[in-house]
């Protein structure tokens, strides 16, 4: 399964930037012409993929070290603006493809989950391998480290200070060259932007203060809510209700190993991710709204496509559709493996109304007989990396093994 996803961000990526594509749809109807429009967020999962694929030997170093090289070149030239990417590019041009009408400039978001990518590729680069076998091995080690110093650079230019938006103690997600801070969105905690902070206190050149951590993300300890769901206790205070979607467990912590991390407003955020997936877990078997399918075996919810456009979907009031999302709980592996191989294995029964040739597609509704087959890189990424991430840890090590990662960790109070 982790062999067959990898294929969306290998076979199924744009042909000029090597990235991936925001969505591939094998019934060839796509919205607004974008057939080869780049997503950024999506791309960083795919990039940590990759990287997965050469460790494990899908590709050959020297493959993946020439994919790696065509992505960070277009990377280099791509639209940015203070140094952060936005939400979508023209995968043939590198021009800001824009998300929204005030929404075509820099998404800080977006671009934190790239950079926890760069960061993993730096790290498996960046060291001489010694005792090379042949000249040509060598070689390949000096075009490796030539490629981690261009990351480098890439990382020491975004320039997250800028988007305090002046000197507030907040990060916001979003700025626009026509609009500015139109948007206003300043990003509390907690939901999928913990990296975010953590990265833009680890940068060497444009790093923001601890009290932008203390005050914007938590809140000045607010995030602290101590809660049960399901019958399952949750400390932390999600946006918008008790409980949230199930990437909020997984796009942080495709990097950061939040095995016994812990800071002043909790003491180990593994244990609450996995809550927050359990609780996923048990409210789909409960099915208070009685949708068709829902079970042990089938559960799992998130932001994905659903019957009605896209969504997030979760417990409780964010539950609307019906829809099961794969990713929910492939991805959660990490955190229930066994529960999650239970679904996996369900949906591998079900056959080719829920899996084609990049893997599972991306959801699918039993109580509305819809089965799309339709992918989507956002959600395919972390399928691939958290499967890698249980079975060796390798992108955990990697990230958190960057010394800039650790001097933002340790101003935060991680420990």
């Amino acid at each position: 399964m982790q062999r067959r996803t990898f294929n969306y961000f290998w076979d199924g990526a744009e042909p000029v930037s090597g990235l991936a594509r925001e969505r591939i749809h094998m019934d060839g109807v796509y919205p607004q012409n974008d057939r080869n429009v780049i997503t950024s967020g999506g791309s960083g999962f795919g990039i940590m993929a990759i990287l997965a694929g050469i460790d494990r030997g899908y590709v050959t170093r020297q493959e993946g070290l020439k994919r790696m090289e065509r992505i960070v070149s277009f990377l280099e030239t791509a639209d940015r603006f203070h140094g952060a990417y936005p939400h979508w590019w023209e995968g043939n041009t590198g021009k800001v493809k824009p998300f929204g009408e005030q929404d075509n400039g820099g998404d800080l978001v977006e671009t934190a989950f790239i950079m926890q990518a760069l960061l993993a590729v730096h790290q498996y680069y960046a060291g001489k391998k010694e005792n090379a076998s042949s000249p040509a091995e060598a070689e390949l080690s000096e075009l490796e480290q030539a490629l981690a110093a261009r990351i480098d650079r890439l990382w020491r230019e975004v320039d997250w200070n800028f988007y305090r938006q002046g000197d507030q103690n907040v990060l916001y997600w979003h700025w626009s060259p026509q609009y500015g801070w139109k948007m206003n969105f300043p990003v509390h905690g907690y939901n999928e932007c913990l990296i975010m902070y953590i990265l833009a206190a680890a940068s060497p050149t444009h790093g923001v203060p601890a009290a932008v951590y203390h005050e914007g993300w938590a809140q000045n300890g607010a995030i602290v809510d101590p809660h049960t769901v399901e019958g399952i206790p949750l400390h932390l205070r999600y946006q918008g209700g008790e409980a949230g979607p199930l990437f909020w467990a997984q796009y942080s912590f495709l990097g950061l190993d939040p095995i016994g991390l812990k800071d002043e407003y909790y003491s180990n955020y593994f244990d609450e991710m996995r809550n927050l997936t359990l609780v996923n877990r048990a409210y789909c078997i409960r099915n208070p709204k009685h949708y068709k399918g829902f079970g042990p075996d089938c559960w799992g919810l998130t932001a994905s496509y659903s019957v009605n456009g896209y969504a997030a979907h979760g417990p409780n009031e964010r539950d609307d559709q019906g829809v099961i999302s794969p990713t929910a709980a492939l991805s959660s592996i990490v955190y229930t493996p066994e529960y999650s191989m239970q679904v996996m294995r369900h949906l591998c029964e079900m056959g080719d109304k829920v899996f084609g040739p990049y893997g599972f597609y991306d959801a699918f509704s039993e109580t509305d007989n819809w089965y799309p087959q339709r992918y989507l890189a956002i959600d395919q990424g972390p399928i691939v990396v958290m499967i890698e991430n249980y079975r060796t840890g390798l992108l955990w090590r990697l990230f958190m093994s960057h010394p800039d990662v650790q001097e933002g960790l340790k101003k935060l109070g991680f420990n």
